[in-house]
C-alpha cells in the first residue's frame, strides 16, 4: 500500500526555487516504487524528484496545466520508477516571471 510522502499547494516565487518540500516520518524511504504527480497553473514551473541522491526527474518542466486542487494521481504522472531508497528531497522551480500555483503529489510503496 503506497504512503504519502508530501503533499501540498505550492505558490512559485518569480525566478526562485523552494526548500525542500519533504519532512517528517518518510523523509528516509527504503526500497521501493516512488510515484510523482503534479498539476501547475501556468506552464513555467520545473520540478526535481531525488531519492538517494539519484534524481527521478531534474528539473523537468510539469506538463499539466489546469485549476489549483484538481491535481488527480491517475491523470498527472511524471514519474513512477522503483528507486532503491535514501533521502527524498522534492523542489519546485518557478524559471519566468510569474507566480503560479503548484499542486503535487508524491507517494512511497514499499517493497
Amino acid at each position: 500500500m503506497a504512503v504519502v510522502v508530501a503533499s501540498g499547494i505550492y505558490t512559485t516565487s518569480a525566478n526562485t526555487k523552494s526548500a525542500d518540500l519533504v519532512s517528517g516520518g518518510f523523509q528516509f524511504v527504503g526500497k521501493g516504487k516512488i510515484t510523482l504527480a503534479a498539476k501547475a497553473s501556468a506552464t513555467a514551473p520545473a520540478i526535481t524528484c531525488a531519492v538517494g541522491g539519484i534524481n527521478l526527474v531534474n528539473d523537468q518542466k510539469i506538463p499539466y496545466t489546469g485549476t489549483a486542487g484538481t491535481l488527480s494521481i491517475n491523470d498527472n504522472i511524471i514519474a513512477s520508477q522503483v528507486m532503491n531508497g535514501g533521502r527524498v528531497e522534492l523542489f519546485i522551480r518557478e524559471i519566468t516571471g510569474g507566480t503560479p500555483t503548484v499542486d503535487y503529489l508524491l507517494l512511497f510503496e514499499p517493497m
